[in-house]
């Protein structure tokens, strides 16, 4: 039978892109912090899967619904940038640079990995879009082919619809995340958005 200290560096090292040696060194951290930081840490892990859910405005993953940032009174309810997940909401804010909503898809069409529009969250954005205040719809998939797939289907959805649909500009490497962009491109991408 393993050690717990074994359990816990096997534990770290099934999260994407950390290996043995790095979860080694997070676990020993861990030992080597006040024993609180370690309760702390395991409670906060043993409630995310209870204590979240799917924000009923813009899908992302809350304690409340909705969630903080569709209740706040000073974002733009004109305008909505469709993202593919809750890490490329969360990298565009970190930007500073966008003031409206969001809506998360919580994928992007992939044929080949079986992903299909009955599994984005297409539904309860139609849905939303029928009882709000937005004029505008930025398309904010990665610049990919996957991406690049899902931002025409949208468009094919969405431009019959009355709303104007635009585009993240270049600027976004093409192959890159949203999530691993630099604030400023992620602001120069977002001012210099195109219509489709």
């Amino acid at each position: 039978m393993a050690s717990p200290l074994d359990q816990v560096i096997h534990c770290l090292s099934q999260l994407p892109g950390i290996g043995e040696k790095t979860a080694s060194r997070l676990a020993f951290y861990i030992l080597k912090k006040d024993p609180g930081f370690a309760k702390t840490f395991s409670h906060a892990l043993s409630s995310l899967h209870g204590s979240l859910k799917f924000c009923e405005l813009c899908q992302d993953l809350s304690a409340t619904s909705p969630c903080e940032l569709c209740r706040n009174p000073r974002r733009d309810r004109r305008l909505l940038l469709v993202v593919q997940s809750p890490q490329d909401m969360r990298a565009i804010e970190k930007s500073g640079s966008y003031f409206g909503l969001y809506h998360i898809l919580h994928g992007v069409l992939s044929p080949l990995e079986g992903v299909g529009p009955e599994d984005l969250k297409l539904n309860e954005l139609l849905k939303r879009l029928e009882q709000s205040e937005i004029q505008e719809i930025i398309l904010g998939t990665n610049p990919n082919v996957e991406g690049e797939a899902t931002a025409l289907y949208l468009s094919k959805l969405l431009t019959p619809l009355s709303f104007k649909v635009s585009r993240l500009a270049s600027g976004m490497p093409v192959g890159s995340g949203i999530e691993y962009l630099d604030p400023l491109t992620l602001r120069k991408a977002l001012e210099d958005r195109r219509s489709l």
